[in-house]
């Protein structure tokens, strides 16, 4: 009996889970792209040009992504800026990639309301920057999107693209697109590598 209780909680719990991710993915802003190929969990996207804040730090990536995820946070919760200031919405995915070994790179995509001249002004250390349209290849997965995780995901994406006769033109960047209190299994994890070519 006691079984068939911690059942039933484990699969309330499962609901309960699955309906705050729904209501998350349904409120918060992701940028749009066009799906040229799809092939299971592998795809080949058209990205407009994107405009984002975005910081660096150095060591490992997960010590480095929670140093830039709350130094970005600041700036969007108007924590850098005087009392009032205006906040801006939070998007998906939280974007990361390795500039040199060892650095690494933190991008919140901006809301689509604003331009680099409507975007409140960032400290020093934040860089708002408008990304070029790009060409990119991802394949989406589940999980926490630990470093091993990441590693297999791409390799497959590099398999994924050889198959397809497509070419790298950049390193692999990490999309997250929960927030950490999301269990694994319910979370949206994208590895995106630049393909050459229109």
């Amino acid at each position: 009996m006691k079984a068939a209780r911690w059942i039933a909680a484990g699969a309330g719990l499962a609901v309960v889970g699955a309906a705050a991710v729904y209501a998350q993915y349904r409120q918060t802003e992701e940028p749009g792209f066009t799906v040229l190929r799809e092939d299971g969990s592998f795809s080949l996207r058209d990205y407009p040009p994107l405009l984002v804040a975005e910081v660096s730090n150095s060591g490992s990536r997960e010590g480095a992504s929670g140093a830039s995820f709350r130094r970005l946070a600041a700036y969007i919760f108007a924590q850098d800026r005087p009392e009032g200031g205006e906040k801006i919405a939070m998007t998906a995915p939280v974007l990361q990639d390795e500039t040199r070994p060892g650095e690494w790179r933190m991008r919140f995509v901006m809301p689509s309301q604003y331009t680099l001249a409507t975007l409140p002004p960032a400290p020093s250390d934040i860089t708002l920057t408008e990304m070029p349209a790009r060409r990119m290849a991802a394949v989406r997965f589940a999980g926490n999107g630990s470093a091993r995780d990441l590693a297999q995901q791409e390799a497959a994406l590099r398999e994924w693209l050889a198959a397809e006769g497509l070419r790298p033109a950049g390193e692999a960047e990490y999309a997250f697109y929960d927030a950490p209190m999301v269990p694994g299994p319910l979370r949206r994890n994208e590895v995106l590598i630049p393909v050459a070519g229109k």
